[in-house]
């Protein structure tokens, strides 16, 4: 089989990954729990795997298109917190959901995002350059987003030493290991063969993922299911409002179609795979957050393939996008 052919069918692997997950985890829930301790260096191997795709020796690639990287930025780190803080309103006081949901609502996907927006018809090659921009950025943010949203709750989860650790072990090491992968690639042969080899890693790593993450975590949400549910319809509200929103920005900086789209994806897909280590690290007494973030990417991967439909077919026409782009340039000249 062929490395594209792997990733053309990654969904359905995807898919069949979550129904054995939710099969083992119903099936024996003191089996799917105790697959809990192999998520960790799972995760890192895939995150690893992830970074090493990712160009970050072409960071000034995210730049070139300007009016893109503009949007991008304002749609995902001034508009997105604003709606997140606005659907957290309807959620009730309780800390432990909270950071869940601003934990995985607040930060960009940087993995998955480049397929569907592919499949979707968008520009996957504007999302991929901007791949590094938006994990830098949301590394920063992150802190900042929970100081202001939780106070004081947020600070103590931070400095949390679990917290701070899987940090450092789970996106820090492999980031850093990612990174020296790159120099190693463009300096010796040995190094590129060896980055083309781990090109093969991010789809199965990421189905291994799914499958123990919901296998572990599937118990927990039935036992937390009356405090779940309140969490699903904000995310159900949330990628049904992001699209419109981003379409909105997409035109106000007139971008074409399929960066439009691109824009689209980004603004509704999230960053769970890379949150979830870190709420998994938290104290037992905040172990919803992770079963909140698991939630999420359940409803999220249904969502997705929504949008692959609706996106370039009702939100973003090719027609439309054109016209709008006509009016604007029309404006433009008569001003």
């Amino acid at each position: 089989m062929r490395r594209e052919q792997l990733e053309e069918n990654q969904i359905g692997l995807y898919a069949v990954a979550l129904a054995v997950g939710m099969g083992l985890g119903l099936w024996n829930s003191s089996f799917g729990a105790s697959l809990e301790y192999l998520i960790s260096p799972v995760l890192a191997l895939l995150l690893y795997s992830m970074f090493a795709q990712i160009p970050f020796l072409q960071l000034r690639e995210a730049f070139a298109n300007k009016r893109f990287t503009a949007a991008l930025l304002l749609v995902n780190f001034i508009i997105v917190p604003t709606v997140v803080w606005l659907l957290s309103l309807f959620l009730p006081e309780h800390p432990q959901l909270l950071l869940g949901v601003y934990l995985v609502l607040l930060t960009p996907c940087i993995d998955y995002v480049v397929v569907f927006t592919h499949l979707g018809r968008g520009n996957a090659r504007l999302v991929l350059a901007s791949t590094p921009l938006l994990l830098l950025t949301q590394m920063l943010l992150l802190p900042v987003y929970l100081w202001l949203f939780m106070g004081e709750q947020a600070a103590q989860v931070m400095s949390a030493e679990p917290f701070l650790e899987a940090f450092f072990i789970l996106i820090a090491f492999p980031l850093g290991l990612a990174l020296s992968t790159e120099f190693w690639a463009k300096r010796q042969r040995n190094g590129a063969i060896w980055l083309e080899v781990t090109a093969w890693f991010p789809v199965p790593f990421m189905a291994v993922t799914l499958l123990l993450v919901v296998a572990s975590q599937i118990g927990r949400i039935e036992e937390y299911l009356p405090v779940v549910e309140q969490v699903v319809p904000v995310y159900i509200a949330f990628m049904t409002i992001m699209p419109f929103l981003a379409r909105l920005i997409a035109y106000a900086f007139r971008l074409d179609t399929q960066a439009g789209r691109a824009l689209v994806f980004s603004a509704g897909t999230r960053n769970s795979l890379v949150v979830l280590p870190l709420a998994l690290a938290l104290p037992d007494g905040w172990i919803l957050a992770s079963v909140v973030i698991v939630t999420q990417t359940l409803v999220e991967l249904i969502g997705e393939l929504i949008y692959i439909r609706l996106v370039p077919s009702i939100i973003f026409q090719e027609s439309k996008s054109l016209e709008i782009s006509k009016a604007f340039s029309k404006k433009k000249e008569s001003g």
